[in-house]
């Protein structure tokens, strides 16, 4: 398993960036959050066998519809992040950090 903290810059907010975060990540059978942030930006955290986060992180880059992605930073991150889900989901939408 591998985790990816990802921060998408951009038209993400008021979107449906998040909603389509977590579908993908459903999706794919992906653990971990999304999020938006006060800067503006969307965090997600994917964990998971190595080809369905990089297709995640891939789908992030074209965003849904009426979004639009200026760029996205990704890391490596650990396994305490998924410990921010809310109790019994694999994979959360999270409030404004």
């Amino acid at each position: 398993m591998i985790v990816r903290r990802a921060v998408v810059h951009g038209r993400v907010q008021g979107v449906g960036f998040r909603a389509f975060v977590e579908d993908t990540a459903e999706s794919l059978g992906l653990e971990g959050w999304v999020r938006n942030r006060r800067d503006g930006t969307v965090e997600a955290v994917f964990a998971g066998p190595e080809p369905p986060v990089t297709a995640a992180l891939e789908a992030c880059r074209a965003g849904p519809r009426h979004g639009h992605v200026d760029r996205i930073d990704v890391e490596d991150a650990g396994l305490e992040l998924l410990s921010q889900r809310r109790p019994g989901e694999r994979f959360s939408v999270l409030a404004t950090a």
